[in-house]
């Protein structure tokens, strides 16, 4: 390996070592309590460093979270690949996104930032450039299914597939977030299960968007 390569890979090394150091400290203490100070020391590197590789602390913030997008890429990638029927298509959307919700909790609470305006305006361009071609890449998979699903008789053709992706990607998100922060109080006041709301939310929906033979084939799979 010659001296240039070298120092690329040490480059790039240490770039995703401060990024792991990032990520704990995020993970730890969000964003509005974290500091560069932080991600710094967690890092063992100096302050001036970090800038070297990062404007500021939000595109550290934004490109961990990138991470996690990445994260849900991939198992929206392994459904659409996975050679289902549409209506197991469908159902494994689904299962897909709780289990990244219950399993990689942290990025999920990250994503949920980006809601906040004033963080918009420390990110720089380059950043929000890849996060927005990584975005784009979520949504076209997503849409790409839906409109398999349209396409097998499972989903009403009058849909837009863009549209059926933004509302039950916006129901199952929405309660998602009230069990993050909200479960044991809805638990104690109306002895809801959330998780259990949120299975219905899910029924009701496929119930308005599936064709009758949709319907079927979805009873079918929830009775196998």
């Amino acid at each position: 390996m010659g001296t240039h390569e070298r120092k690329e890979r040490e480059k790039e090394q240490r770039r995703e070592d401060i990024l792991d150091a990032a990520q704990r400290v995020f993970f730890e203490r969000g964003l509005a309590v974290a500091t560069m100070d932080d991600i710094a020391e967690t890092a063992e590197l100096s302050k001036g460093t970090l800038y070297l590789y990062y404007k500021s602390k939000e595109d550290l913030y934004l490109t961990v979270m990138m991470r996690g997008m990445q994260l849900l890429y991939d198992v929206f990638s392994e459904v659409a690949n996975g050679a289902y029927s549409p209506a197991k298509m469908l159902s494994r959307l689904s299962e897909v996104y709780l289990n990244y919700f219950n399993n990689h909790r942290d990025y999920f609470r990250m994503m949920h930032y980006l809601q906040a305006p004033q963080f918009h305006k420390q990110i720089s361009e380059e950043v929000k450039q890849s996060c927005s071609v990584l975005n784009q890449r979520i949504w076209d998979l997503v849409n790409g299914m839906l409109q398999q699903c349209i396409d097998g008789g499972l989903l009403r053709k009058d849909l837009n597939p863009a549209e059926v992706g933004l509302i039950l990607w916006s129901s199952a998100t929405a309660l998602m977030l009230r069990i993050d922060n909200e479960e044991g109080i809805w638990r104690e006041a109306f002895q809801l299960n959330l998780h259990d709301v949120l299975k219905l939310s899910n029924s009701l929906l496929f119930d308005a968007i599936c064709t009758e033979k949709g319907r079927l084939e979805l009873k079918a799979l929830s009775n196998s």
